[in-house]
């Protein structure tokens, strides 16, 4: 027969296998928050790298809408020193419509023949209020349908920009105010020609 242990004996027993059971899940617990804090910076490092090139794109996107709308938008917005005039559009090629010029600011000269550039704001046959560019016998079409055809670019530029800006910063509310402006900016050209 095997003789019983005595109660105290077991009991220390038990400690001390608690014990070191306590101190391997403390070991385990700190390497568990070094890594945890590692996985943070890593998480806050990628979350700053997605929302700075979501930023820049977005604000690329914008920039490129600008240029591509000011080269013309200056010519009408900015009218001052500048022949204004109508045009009979009589031809119309592969690029471009021409017809003859009649001035209507003090200064303007007529001309037998203009340029302006085929689009969906041009028609054979219609007359058009436009600015003649510098140097050259290249006009514009003026007034707000030459305004708001000339932003058209930016329209593009606005509703590219607010998929970016609502799916890679999301802001939801941002984008959908450029997506508002993008839309109104197009209609509003759209209906004007």
């Amino acid at each position: 027969m095997i003789p019983a242990m005595p109660a105290t004996a077991v009991s220390s027993h038990r400690r001390k296998a608690a014990s070191r059971k306590g101190r391997k899940g403390a070991r385990a617990g700190h390497k568990g928050g070094s890594r945890s804090r590692r996985t943070g910076f890593s998480a806050a490092a990628l979350r700053f790298g997605r929302l700075a090139a979501a930023s820049g794109v977005a604000a690329l996107i914008l920039l490129a809408g600008v240029w591509g709308s000011w080269g013309t938008a200056q010519q009408v917005m900015l009218t001052k020193g500048r022949e204004r005039g109508t045009v009979v559009v009589t031809r119309c090629g592969g690029e471009t419509c021409s017809g003859p010029y009649a001035p209507l600011s003090a200064g303007s000269t007529p001309r037998a023949r203009v340029v302006i550039e085929k689009s969906v704001a041009v028609r054979k046959g219609q007359t058009y209020t436009v600015v003649v560019k510098p140097d050259g016998d290249e006009v514009v079409r003026s007034g707000p349908a030459g305004i708001l055809y000339a932003w058209v670019p930016m329209g593009g530029a606005l509703l590219l920009a607010s998929v970016v800006v609502a799916g890679g910063l999301g802001r939801a509310r941002a984008g959908w105010v450029l997506a508002g402006s993008g839309v109104a900016l197009l209609t509003a050209a759209f209906l004007a020609v």
